[in-house]
């Protein structure tokens, strides 16, 4: 869809919104648009962010409730605002202003998801140092007197499949760059959690001086290192793409291991490449790329290091 809104002569910025855009109506992986990843409440929440690279203006949007359209909510914060990222309540008053319609973010499927978890003992859950045990038992929880901080041990809560947000990075034919993400973020987060897709030089960065970049896993460990910001900035420096990826996800390996996540990158000349965690049940990272240089979108793989 984004090349397509390219070809016909469409913006950069077109295209990453409406390439997203697709994403949510089509529901991708059920982790993009409405219908997923129900929150501890069972809400569906999303969350949004598109980049101009040419002036690098940010459009964003977190904890967005009740609008389906998260990225194209992203775009008009840029086009009819001084701000870069809205949230929450206000962020859908916003989205109705600008035209959007109320939706019901909720499905049967997300209903489902969230009666079983509770059934489950609302396993698995984000809390820790809590009473009652977070780890046997629904809530509500209340702090435990004596934190004691032990190791995480357990692996990211994510379900290992190639993605959990639509990240895309564009080029134009003059090397101009653009690049968005859409998701409704991790499934039982807590009310209010924010991840890394909707925060500039996280989820995505573009540069048209130097290129773009996208990332997919484990938000919250993912967001501390900026990663989309960092592989840019490799690029600016010479760095193949496919290093720089691989450079960005060394970083945060010395800190987090077993962390679920990948990171696609491009630079000006149109040169790609990504590169991702290996942990049990991931292995390799699928994308698509689009190209003068291909017939049709490829499905593009790399070995996760």
């Amino acid at each position: 869809t984004a090349w397509k809104v390219l070809e016909s002569g469409g913006s950069e910025l077109d295209a990453v919104e409406r390439g997203c855009s697709q994403c949510e109506i089509d529901q991708c992986d059920g982790s993009v648009g409405y219908g997923g990843s129900p929150d501890e409440s069972g809400e569906t929440t999303l969350d949004a962010m598109i980049m101009d690279g040419n002036t690098m203006e940010v459009g964003a949007v977190a904890d967005l409730r009740r609008v389906k359209n998260a990225i194209g909510v992203a775009r008009k914060v840029i086009e009819y605002t001084k701000h870069t990222l809205l949230v929450g309540e206000s962020a859908s008053l916003f989205a109705v202003r600008m035209g959007f319609p109320y939706e019901d973010l909720t499905t049967q499927k997300s209903l489902s998801l969230y009666s079983e978890w509770l059934n489950q003992s609302c396993q698995p859950n984000y809390w820790k140092n809590v009473v009652p045990d977070s780890s046997k038992s629904c809530g509500p929880y209340k702090r435990r007197e004596e934190v004691t901080y032990k190791e995480e041990h357990t692996r990211s809560q994510r379900s290992i499949h190639n993605h959990d947000t639509i990240g895309m990075v564009v080029i134009g034919e003059s090397g101009t760059v653009a690049s968005g993400t859409s998701t409704n973020g991790a499934i039982h987060k807590l009310p209010g959690r924010v991840g890394d897709s909707p925060i500039a030089g996280a989820g995505s960065y573009a540069d048209s001086t130097a290129g773009g970049a996208a990332a997919t896993g484990d938000g919250d460990i993912m967001m501390r290192f900026l990663p989309s910001y960092q592989a840019v900035e490799y690029m600016r420096m010479g760095t193949d793409p496919t290093v720089a990826c691989q450079k960005v996800i060394s970083r945060i390996q010395k800190y987090a291991p077993k962390f679920f996540g990948a990171i696609i990158c491009a630079n000006t000349t149109g040169s790609y490449g990504a590169a991702c965690n290996k942990i049990p049940g991931f292995t390799k990272f699928h994308f698509m790329v689009s190209s003068p240089l291909l017939s049709r979108p490829t499905e593009q793989v790399v070995d996760c290091i």
